[in-house]
């Protein structure tokens, strides 16, 4: 397995913004992929990433929602589609690794049903809710060239590209 660069806004907006590719089959080159980025989101760390985020325009996230001292529960998912969303929303405070350090509120739908290719090829169909529901989506809009910064407002949003470009002058 091998750490991939997380892109960032400061640098690398316009790959972040393109639109993800479907995979045409789940094989051992994208079981790679996966794997790398599971590896890179842990080393983060993050609990959810997507193939654009290392550059990679495929619709594939990988994710894993565990915390502290329960066990790694890792997930993969290969095309994933929403097929319904509830109307009821929820806020939820989001962070995002290729917007370091910037936290801001974001109102999603409660609940959702996803359709994904599992790790392995199998389809699967699910219903999610709470942090899953909101990681999804979020994973799922970097599928689609958008970022949680997006649904902020634009004041808010060109303030957080600032903070993240002032903190990477800082750091070079």
């Amino acid at each position: 397995m091998t750490l991939r660069r997380i892109l960032t806004v400061d640098g690398d907006l316009a790959q972040l913004k393109q639109i993800s590719a479907p995979v045409a089959a789940v094989d051992d080159d994208l079981r790679a992929l996966m794997d790398d980025m599971l590896e890179t989101m842990y080393a983060a760390p993050g609990i959810g990433l997507a193939a654009i985020q290392v550059g990679v325009a495929k619709r594939v996230l990988v994710m894993d929602l565990a915390r502290g001292e329960t066990p790694p529960t890792p997930r993969f998912f290969v095309n994933p589609v929403i097929l319904w969303a509830s109307e009821e929303t929820v806020p939820y405070e989001e962070g995002c690794l290729s917007v370091p350090e910037i936290y801001d509120e974001v109102e999603r739908p409660a609940r959702v049903r996803l359709r994904y290719l599992d790790y392995h090829g199998v389809s699967v169909e699910e219903e999610a809710e709470g942090v899953y529901a909101v990681c999804i989506q979020h994973e799922i809009d970097h599928l689609d060239g958008v970022l949680f910064i997006d649904h902020l407002s634009r004041l808010k949003r060109d303030r957080a590209v600032g903070k993240v470009k002032k903190a990477a002058r800082l750091v070079a």
